[in-house]
């Protein structure tokens, strides 16, 4: 399969890597010429899961793309306020067969990329994997983990399922869900603790886990999420996206880890997801009248962060 990969960060390079390892004829896109130029020239250097590997992918900036081949899927892991850019870029590579599967996160996606695609060949998941970017071209990857899937399109089912099952022939462990919208909310609420939390206060998430509010944060932002997924028609189950949350404290598992929103403001002094995450719950509480005052404090607050270090 002729697979693209937009957006070739942390979590892109893990699905290029996975992919390409499976068999695919995988493609990274980038706009990070520092990083595209790494790869270019030294391969795709990564630690995975403490195992030093190089892999030798092609890759191309953006602006470098051509209409030579079209292909069968993209994969959309572009940061979410670069989205639309990202489809633009990549429209010369998509014919009336393209699939799309946007994993970003983040809540409504789907209404940005309708405008290039039919709705039959959109697909949309969220997936558990993490990764780490440690530099240009290096990445870090470790743990196991998971995507869901589900069509958009009437009657697409099983081309959803064919999808998750190319995911999977590569290691992916892709499963088809009928109920892809809780499990983005559900996500959602991992990104709406975790990323935001740990940036604010320079911690990993077994470091925040130990802290003795911890739990009563985690509750109040995912009583927050529940109460704006349920007037869209999700319902949580609040107990179990607590402990869902809470599972991340684990620093046997994946404890350790610090968030891709951390990497990307503390590390690398770039603009944050936030308004597609708490952001989104703060718009989405005032269209239906629900208090968000914790996603409302937590999203100023990372937007001060991004004044603060000159996140661009």
């Amino acid at each position: 399969m002729k697979v693209i990969i937009a957006g070739a960060g942390a979590m892109g390079s893990r699905f290029g890597i996975m992919l390409h390892q499976g068999g695919n004829d995988v493609t990274l896109v980038d706009g990070w010429p520092d990083h595209v130029n790494a790869i270019r020239n030294n391969g795709l250097k990564a630690n995975l899961n403490g195992e030093d590997i190089t892999v030798n992918i092609p890759v191309m900036l953006q602006s470098e793309i051509k209409a030579d081949e079209k292909a069968d899927l993209i994969i959309l892991f572009t940061k979410s306020m670069q989205l639309d850019k990202m489809l633009q870029d990549v429209k010369p590579l998509i014919s009336d067969n393209t699939k799309i599967l946007c994993l970003l996160n983040g809540i409504g996606h789907e209404d940005t990329i309708e405008k290039y695609i039919p709705m039959e060949n959109i697909f949309i998941g969220n997936t558990m994997w993490t990764a780490g970017l440690v530099g240009p071209g290096q990445v870090k990857l470790f743990g196991n983990g998971s995507v869901e899937l589900q069509n958009l399109g009437q009657d697409q089912e099983s081309a959803a399922q064919d999808l998750a099952k190319v995911l999977s022939d590569s290691g992916l462990n892709a499963k088809y869900s009928d109920n892809i919208h809780y499990s983005i909310y559900r996500k959602a609420c991992v990104n709406g603790t975790m990323n935001c939390l740990c940036s604010i206060l320079d911690v990993n998430m077994a470091e925040f886990g130990a802290t003795k509010p911890a739990h009563d944060i985690v509750v109040t932002v995912v009583n927050e999420f529940a109460a704006v997924a349920h007037a869209e028609g999700v319902d949580l189950d609040v107990k179990e996206v607590v402990e869902h949350v809470e599972s991340c404290f684990d620093p046997e598992t994946i404890g350790k880890h610090y968030p891709s929103m951390y990497q990307d403001l503390i590390n690398n002094h770039r603009l944050t997801e936030i308004d597609y995450i708490n952001g989104a719950v703060s718009r989405k509480g005032k269209k239906y009248n629900i208090a968000t005052p914790y996603c409302d404090l937590l999203t100023q607050l990372i937007h001060c962060k991004e004044d603060i270090l000159g996140a661009k």
